[in-house]
Formats: C-alpha cells, sequence, structure tokens
C-alpha cells in the first residue's frame, strides 16, 4: 500500500474560493472504491495501490478542467513502502504519537 498527498490548485478562476473545485474533488473522491481519502485544511491524504492512486490523481487533476478553469497546478507527495505494504495513513501518525509519548527526539 502506498500514501500520498494531494493538492489540486485551479489558477484562473473569477473567485478566490476554491470550495466549490474542491467539492467537485471530494465527490470524485466518493464516487469511487479503490483508494482510500481524507480531506484536510490543505489538500486530501490517500491511500491504496500505488497505480490506483496514480490513476484517480489523473482523474482528479482533471476537475478544474472541467469546471472551466484554464490551468490546473496539482501536487503530489506519494510514499511506497514496499517493506510494509500493509502500512496505513493511521499507523504513520501512531508512529509519531509513540514517539511523543515516550519522549524521543
Amino acid at each position: 500500500m502506498a500514501t500520498a498527498d494531494l493538492t489540486v490548485i485551479g489558477l484562473g478562476r473569477p473567485d478566490p474560493s476554491a470550495g466549490a473545485y474542491i467539492a467537485a474533488i471530494q465527490r470524485k473522491l466518493a464516487e469511487q472504491d479503490k483508494v482510500g481519502y481524507r480531506m484536510h485544511a490543505m489538500g486530501t491524504s490517500l491511500e491504496g495501490a500505488t497505480a490506483d492512486i496514480l490513476a484517480l490523481v489523473r482523474e482528479l487533476h482533471a476537475v478544474p478542467f472541467d469546471q472551466g478553469l484554464p490551468r490546473v497546478y496539482t501536487v503530489l507527495k506519494l510514499d511506497e513502502r514496499r517493506d510494509r505494504p500493509e502500512q496505513t495513513l493511521d499507523d504513520k501518525v501512531a508512529s509519531v504519537q509513540r514517539h511523543l509519548a515516550e519522549g524521543e527526539t
């Protein structure tokens, strides 16, 4: 399993608010069942097979274009651990929380 962080930025909007196209991206995510996702304030965390994540990112990148925007800037950070293919987003957070609880640096 891979984890990723995705930010899709539609450029050329007449209004500075990005809420409408972000909602459209979240609807597109809800329509599929191959990649887990969690929206956060600056983007969306993804988890699933690398191939599924990359295919989905291509679809999500197109959403602002489908809404008539002339330019889209997408940032994808992808983390794939082949030594721990079962590792999830929650596992990563829990690991840091354990270190914090133990007082490690």
